[in-house]
């Protein structure tokens, strides 16, 4: 058969005319039960000079595919992403020796289907479809069918919108005087198929009621639930449907911890309605929308020394959360005792945060341009024992791949989205380094000569993935930007090294 530069292979065979070429024997193995490998195949041998295009022209004719078929392969759980030659030298290998490489379907890059556009810049995304938290946390709910899945987007003209798939809004948030938010939405994110919550720089987290038929082509979002005690911006969210427990972070260094059911909500805080300038336009916020109920925080947190920028409850025990911080810090709270357990500093201000609960890690995004991977665990022998590096301006956003442990995208102020997988990486100083697989721009730049220099005018603010609908970015663009790439992460095998 014919690889790459049209050298001959056979099992068993060396690789090749020129002597003077370096050959290495390949063992081929998969646990992809679509990919068919001859049985008691025997390692072959080849240039120690292909890269994955060379390895997937010998797998191609292995398998006698009709059509070539891009695969990847993992060599000790890490995706090869050099020649032969360099993965040797890299781990001290001899080409003496035999590699074993586990052959995987290629990864299939994110493609662009559509864009949502707004009057102002939009801050945060949030997904309702059958694979979405919000759906799988209610129980024996409806089923959200093909075409029937929503968009969520918060913008800082103070309105939430929820679009269908058509780019079509559904349903517009109530304005500020009509019980709606009096400044920018920074966060949201649906609770249940009938609940969002939402927040911003008015400093209040909101409760909204969200109803919606499938047969007709409107929806409403009514004010259900106004809750007062942050005294800075709320920029990040977390929610909790089975415990209705929402989380906050905020600009004043708390993270607060709330009820969105009326009943478990206590009364807003004395301190927030004392007297003094600063509570006199408190009450004002207030009875601008009074006929909303209004509650205070069940506690708030205390001990970062700079803003809070994202908190995350841990997806494996609701009862445990994860905070970031300008401070450097990530903290881990136990909600149970309303206390800071653990606190693991770093080298940058940390602005995003997901979980990659596989691998017990967490990604923060930084200021200083990449991802570090963090293990939270007290016995961690290594706070970081990776860093995703490529974005060339702050890290704001981050989520995981709904279909692969190993998988994250991130949102950056460069203009750009990032699709990493954990086992696609390189030696670099001071450890491991992760490389993006694909890069995702924002389709309002496209076709410009001009080259925005650190993302001016596209800055990505907001990123979800779900498995339904692919990956949602929001941005300064005034758009909500759709796409799509299936499996885009979807790999068997391997481990994080």
């Amino acid at each position: 058969m014919e690889a790459e530069g049209g050298v001959e292979l056979t099992p068993g065979s060396k690789a090749g005319e020129d002597p003077s070429t370096a050959q290495v024997k390949i063992h081929f193995t998969t646990r992809q039960p679509d990919i068919t490998l001859p049985q008691d195949l025997a390692p072959i041998l080849v240039p120690t000079s292909f890269r994955r295009y060379g390895l997937s022209s010998v797998v191609n004719h292995l398998v006698g595919t009709e059509k070539p078929t891009p695969f990847d392969f993992l060599s000790s759980g890490t995706l090869l992403r050099t020649t032969l030659d360099e993965h040797l030298t890299a781990n001290g290998l001899s080409s003496e020796s035999t590699l074993t490489l586990e052959c995987v379907r290629s990864l299939i890059p994110p493609l662009y289907l559509a864009s949502f556009e707004h009057d102002d810049w939009v801050s945060s995304v949030d997904v309702l479809s059958d694979t979405s938290p919000a759906r799988t946390w209610t129980k024996n709910g409806s089923l959200i069918g093909p075409g029937q899945e929503r968009i969520l987007s918060g913008s800082y003209d103070g309105l939430l919108r929820v679009w269908n798939m058509s780019s079509e809004v559904l349903a517009t948030s109530a304005s500020a005087n009509a019980g709606g938010h009096t400044s920018s939405i920074l966060a949201a994110k649906f609770i249940s198929p009938n609940r969002i919550a939402s927040a911003g720089s008015d400093r209040t987290v909101r409760i909204w009621k969200y109803t919606d038929s499938s047969e007709s082509s409107s929806a409403n979002i009514e004010p259900y639930l106004e809750l007062h005690g942050h005294r800075g911006s709320v920029n990040g969210l977390a929610v909790h449907g089975p415990s209705n427990r929402v989380l906050s972070a905020s600009t004043d260094n708390t993270i607060g911890v709330w009820s969105c059911k009326k009943s478990d909500a206590p009364a807003i805080p004395p301190s927030h309605t004392s007297s003094g300038p600063s509570a006199r336009s408190k009450k004002r916020r207030l009875a601008a929308s009074v006929n909303t109920p209004q509650r205070g925080p069940l506690s708030f947190f205390t001990g970062h020394t700079a803003p809070v920028s994202a908190t995350i409850f841990s997806p494996t025990d609701n009862t445990v959360a994860y905070s970031t911080s300008w401070d450097h810090t990530l903290r881990t709270w136990d909600l149970t005792v309303q206390s800071s357990v653990d606190i693991r500093t770093t080298s940058h201000p940390l602005l995003s945060l997901t979980a990659l609960p596989t691998f017990k890690l967490l990604a923060a995004g930084t200021s200083a341009r990449h991802i570090t991977l963090i293990d939270p665990r007290a016995s961690a022998a290594t706070v970081s024992p990776l860093t995703l590096r490529g974005h060339t301006n702050a890290v704001i956003a981050l989520a995981p791949d709904p279909a692969s442990p190993w998988g994250l995208v991130s949102a950056s102020h460069d203009g750009t989205c990032r699709v990493w997988d954990v086992r696609a990486t390189k030696s670099g100083e001071g450890g491991p380094v992760g490389e993006s697989l694909y890069t995702i721009s924002r389709e309002s730049a496209k076709g410009e000569e001009r080259r925005r220099v650190g993302g001016e005018g596209v800055k990505v603010f907001g990123v979800v993935w779900d498995a339904t609908v692919g990956i949602v970015s929001a941005g300064e663009d005034k758009r909500v930007q759709l796409n799509r790439g299936q499996e885009a992460t979807k790999l068997d095998g391997g481990a994080l090294s």
